[in-house]
Parts: C-alpha cells; sequence; structure tokens
C-alpha cells in the first residue's frame, strides 16, 4: 500500500511538502530522490521516525536504507557517536553485532527500541553491558531509572548480567 501511495505522490515528480507526508513513506524513496527538499541526513532522520518494520528485516530495501544511511552521515568504519544514532533513529536495529561492540554503549538506549535482534546483536549487547564501559555503567550500579531506560534490552541480558544488577 505504502510503494503504491508514494507512486501516486511522485507521479509528476518529488512534492516539496514531501516532509508532511507519513514517514513510513519514505522508506520506499532512496536519498538522491528526496535531494531536491532536502539534505540526506535530513532525509534519514526522517527515515528513522519510521516504522522500518514495515520493511522484514531481512528486506534488500531495508538493507540498503542502512547502507545509505551510513555513506549519507560520513560514518567510515564500525564506530557510531550518540548524534549519528540518533539520525539513524529505527535504522540502529539493523546494525551488525560489531557497530554495537565498536560503539561501546552509545547505541544500547536506542537499540531498547527495537522488538527482536538477531543472535550476533544479542551477544554484542551483552559484551558492551558486561564491559561496564558505559554511560550506564556497570550493571551492579544500575537503578531503576537505568532499568525503565534499557527495558528493551532486558530480555537479551543473561543470568549473569541479571544477578549483578541491584535488587
Amino acid at each position: 500500500q505504502l510503494s503504491c501511495l508514494l507512486r501516486m505522490v511522485t507521479l509528476h515528480g518529488i512534492p516539496k511538502d514531501l516532509d508532511s507526508y507519513p514517514k513510513d513513506l519514505l522508506l520506499f524513496l532512496s536519498p538522491s530522490d528526496y535531494a531536491g527538499t532536502g539534505s540526506c541526513s535530513q532525509f534519514f532522520i526522517n527515515v528513522g521516525k519510521a516504522n522500518v518494520d514495515v520493511l522484514p528485516r531481512e528486506a534488500p530495501r531495508r538493507q540498503q536504507l542502512l547502507l545509505e544511511a551510513l555513506a549519507c552521515l560520513r560514518i567510515p568504519g564500525t564506530q557510531i557517536n550518540g548524534e549519528n544514532a540518533e539520525i539513524l533513529g529505527r535504522l540502529v536495529c539493523d546494525l551488525g553485532g560489531e557497530y554495537i561492540r565498536s560503539s561501546a554503549g552509545s547505541l544500547l538506549k536506542d537499540l531498547s527500541h527495537c522488538g527482536s535482534f538477531l543472535p550476533d546483536q544479542e551477544e554484542a549487547i551483552r559484551d558492551v553491558i558486561s564491559s561496564g564501559n558505559t554511560t550506564f555503567g556497570p550493571p551492579a550500579a544500575w537503578s531503576a531509572f537505568t532499568l525503565s531506560e534499557l527495558s528493551g534490552l532486558i530480555p537479551v541480558l543473561d543470568h549473569g548480567i541479571l544477578q549483578q544488577i541491584p535488587k
């Protein structure tokens, strides 16, 4: 339905008020399509607010969006800072374990909004949390507030991490 709607909306070119359309519609555009109405980073800020789950995780379009976002943000390696994580929005849910490990905790809060994880992502999240080198500190120093901030990651935590969290 969204791709059909996009065809109708863009029948006579990309509308100048594209930002006023539902964000999910942008999942079917590329940054070059959007160039007339804004920058690629603005495009990915809007895409990051979309429900990426409209596209299956394995969908080539969803994988292409992540690659285009990383190129747009000029992220040379696998380390993503908090500012870029904010721009990526829901696209952080598709980052592999190497990005999660290299980003040393700057992705945890964003990852907590993801619905599910692949096994390598889960392992990377546990590694980062176990290291204690995050803005949240080691699990032994966590509070109820920390748990609420990371609530979406609780299913990923293993017994060893859960035991460290104060009652």
